[in-house]
């Protein structure tokens, strides 16, 4: 079954990674499985030049997976970025919620972090929330959805958890 997928969203530099690191164990401790797919519009690597791997995609492989006990990586060419859909059926099917960074416009709930000392204003308004579910902030901001103090992991990971884990089960 494929997994609900929440996209934690913002302007730059304003705390997705930070609110990732401290939302991912506090949903884990209730025991839940979380996956998360961070978003890269200027391409990445993952792979280090003159490494085994490096050499089988340099030789022209298409698909080059590494493999030990723990741990799988995988690299694959593609013609065109999957969707988020297509990702979360593809790679996260054991998984009971899969967070995004990033994905603006990837059409899925999205949980919006904002720091007025970052930014002068949200990327959401409340005359246009789009797909916008929650706030994350270190201000109240009134969008006509749930707004969360950045601090307070426990009541977001309740949210989530009540919205998108036990409501589809």
């Amino acid at each position: 079954m494929k997994p609900e997928v929440v996209s934690i969203v913002s302007k730059k530099n304003s705390g997705k990674t930070t609110l990732l690191e401290k939302l991912i164990p506090e949903l884990k401790e209730r025991g839940y499985r979380i996956g998360t797919i961070k978003h890269d519009t200027h391409g990445f690597s993952i792979d280090h030049e003159g490494k085994d791997t490096w050499r089988h995609k340099a030789a022209g492989a298409e698909t080059v997976v590494i493999s030990c006990p723990w741990l799988l990586s995988f690299i694959k060419d593609v013609k065109e970025e999957p969707s988020l859909d297509e990702l979360a059926e593809m790679y996260f099917g054991d998984m009971d919620l899969v967070l995004t960074e990033g994905y603006k416009r990837g059409g899925k709930p999205q949980l919006e972090v904002y720091r007025r000392a970052i930014h002068d204003e949200p990327l959401h308004t409340k005359e246009n929330p789009d797909t916008l579910v929650a706030m994350v902030s270190d201000v109240t901001v009134d969008l006509g959805v749930p707004c969360f103090d950045i601090n307070d992991i426990s009541g977001l990971a309740d949210f989530l958890v009540e919205r998108f884990i036990i409501r589809k089960a």
